[in-house]
């Protein structure tokens, strides 16, 4: 349909901080701290700086499933990084992640500090941290992370493009709505073709493909995301939503997914973690300091 406001773009392209959506406050055309910030810092090895966002979520269910395996070096503290108040952008978070977005990790357990970001990244290296949840021969390893990979160049489409769009813009517009909902249902297609051959994204065995994958796809088809489940259909892919109901019912899942959540019922919600215990008594005395 023809758009009768039509845009042309200047001839160069200059910032307006008002026009952006919901996160407009927060998005900016330049890279580096805005403020002095230290980040906090726990008893244990492994420091992780997130929000229960689909990236943020692929880290903490990887952490949990690490410890439920049996790896007590996997122990973790989770600080709430609140990234509409800005937290992204301390000179503390920035040391860690110089792209200022979640999740980031910084693992003190050897003689030199380690930072990792990109959570494709964190997954590796903590796969390969501890031998666990990556394939070690070689087909089956190329398998998991070409999934890995697909992932992390696939969900953009669905978060920035279709969930922007959608759910966030300042108001709905037909052209990039439609563009981004047909990318969003070819990609379930794909993976639901994948899950039609195998029980988990990477083959017979669960990974970090599916722990990558199941926050962002998985959450879609379950209805966790955008409120865009009927919008697109998502029930006639029925092999993604076998396999997001399998993972969903995982016990390191469940935990995984309420750390340094901010949102939805109270109960679903622990905005700190620093150790196992929290999660039984629903920590909201680990609440950040509100800045």
């Amino acid at each position: 349909m023809p758009d009768s406001n039509i845009y042309t773009p200047p001839k160069v392209w200059t910032f307006d901080s008002e026009n952006g959506g919901k996160f407009a406050n927060i998005n900016r055309p330049v890279a580096g701290p805005t403020h002095e910030q230290a980040l906090p810092r726990g008893e244990h090895p492994l420091q992780l700086y997130s929000l229960a966002t689909p990236n943020g979520v692929k880290v903490t269910v990887m952490l949990e499933e690490l410890l439920a395996l049996g790896f007590s070096g996997a122990e973790y503290d989770a600080w709430l990084i609140r990234i509409q108040k800005g937290d992204q952008f301390g000179s503390g978070f920035v040391e860690v992640n110089p792209n200022s977005k979640i999740p980031a990790l910084m693992d003190y357990s050897g003689s030199k500090p380690v930072r990792i970001f990109e959570s494709g990244a964190i997954l590796m290296y903590l796969a390969e941290k501890f031998g666990v949840l990556l394939p070690t021969e070689s087909a089956a390893r190329a398998e998991c992370l070409s999934w890995l990979f697909w992932q992390m160049g696939s969900a953009p489409y669905l978060g920035g493009g279709f969930g922007h769009f959608y759910a966030y813009a300042p108001s709905k517009m037909e052209y990039p709505i439609n563009r981004f909902s047909m990318e969003v249902k070819r990609e379930l297609d794909v993976l639901d073709r994948r899950l039609a051959e195998s029980r988990y994204v990477g083959g017979d065995d669960y990974t970090i493909a599916d722990i990558a994958t199941w926050p962002w796809y998985g959450g879609l088809v379950l209805g966790q995301l955008y409120d865009a489940a009927e919008f697109l259909n998502v029930h006639e892919y029925t092999y993604v939503v076998r396999w997001a109901n399998e993972i969903a019912k995982r016990p390191a899942v469940i935990r995984g997914r309420m750390v340094n959540r901010v949102m939805g019922p109270l109960a679903s919600q622990l905005h700190e973690r620093h150790d196992a215990g929290d999660f039984a008594t629903q920590t909201q005395d680990k609440l950040a300091p509100a800045s």
